[in-house]
């Protein structure tokens, strides 16, 4: 926990005991750490150095703290005051970093990376540098299992960068949509699904794309890494025309607009989602761990609750009951004009 100032769990242990047990004597820290006198003597010296531990005034063989609180927040503010320089030496570097990338040649603005490690690392470095948002269209065949960047993308969203996802109906028809996709929904994820999407993409902030180079049906053998501002600019609104037709993808618990007596529960809201984004009968199936039979029943018995007779007024009646959030409204995109975004807060990011 305290190897943000630079003490290591031995002496993070020991001040532990001198907290406990101050004023005391080295004999006592030795006997109550359960580490050997040259262990502890070490340690010491480290809490010593950061002004954590003190001789008695009136004994020097007693130690003593000041209060931690105080103690602490003093090299706390310490630290985040390197960290700001280091940030403030960062953003210089990537200014000069732009000024250099505008006289370089067309080729040098797209970076190519290959191999399944080399893409996975970049790719993780680029989600983790992103600041303001992560846009992504999520496609087969991934680079990545996507539940191998969900720790990524938690933090991420911990952290308040907003992330928002396209998703095409086949790759969801291979997810745990019910124990990976949902949680993420639930965290803040923005989700919507394509009827079949176009492309696979990640777009970090508005400085950096990924997109496949060569791919086979099975795997993605090497990436694009776009830098170039105009190619940079046109995948953005690529992906907002995308977003703005794309079907909204509740997470199951979300209010609907409107709580009739007869609202459906939460296992119908997530059955809606999943006829919604499209994915075949026996897939959505297998999704609620049911079988098909008893899907079947699901459906008639949500059918029979909304008062319709087909899925297509289902779908109707969902719609008009808030349970299916409806598409943002089509608008011109202004040529030269930044695409527009959700006014709503932060929403899984991946080229997977």
């Amino acid at each position: 926990m305290l190897e943000i100032v630079g003490l290591d769990a031995t002496a993070e242990a020991v001040y532990g005991v001198l907290v406990d047990r101050s004023p005391c004597t080295v004999d006592v820290l030795v006997r109550c750490s359960g580490s050997d006198p040259g262990t502890v003597s070490r340690a010491l010296r480290a809490l010593e150095e950061r002004g954590l531990v003190v001789h008695s005034a009136d004994d020097p063989a007693l130690l003593t703290v000041p209060p931690p609180d105080m103690a602490l927040e003093v090299l706390l503010l310490e630290q985040q005051e390197r960290i700001k320089r280091a940030r403030l030496f960062s953003d210089r570097l990537a200014e000069r970093y732009r000024r250099a990338a505008s006289s370089r040649s067309p080729a040098e603005l797209v970076e190519v990376v290959s191999g399944r490690k080399d893409v996975a690392r970049r790719i993780e470095q680029i989600l983790r540098s992103t600041t303001e948002e992560v846009r992504f269209i999520d496609k087969r065949p991934y680079v990545v299992a996507p539940e191998d960047l969900a720790g990524v993308e938690a933090e991420m969203l911990r952290r308040g960068v907003p992330y928002r996802g396209l998703y095409d109906p086949e790759g969801l028809s291979t997810r745990d949509i019910q124990g990976r996709l949902e949680p993420t929904i639930t965290q803040s994820e923005q989700a919507r699904v394509l009827p079949a999407a176009p492309i696979k993409l990640i777009l970090a902030d508005d400085r950096l794309a990924v997109l496949p180079l060569r791919s086979s049906a099975t795997a993605v053998e090497s990436v694009m890494i776009v830098h170039a501002p105009a190619l940079l600019e046109a995948l953005s609104v690529l992906f907002e025309a995308l977003w703005r037709s794309a079907l909204p993808l509740p997470a199951p618990g979300a209010p609907a607009s409107t709580t009739p007596a007869d609202a459906p529960t939460t296992e119908d809201r997530r059955l809606i989602a999943l006829l919604t984004a499209g994915l075949p009968d026996r897939i959505i199936a297998r999704q609620l761990g049911l079988s098909y039979r008893t899907f079947q029943r699901r459906i008639g018995s949500l059918l029979d609750r909304l008062g319709v007779r087909t899925r297509f007024q289902a779908g109707l009646q969902a719609a008009f009951r808030g349970l299916v959030p409806a598409p943002e409204p089509q608008s011109s995109l202004e040529p030269t004009g930044q695409p527009p975004r959700p006014d709503s807060g932060p929403p899984h990011g991946h080229l997977r």
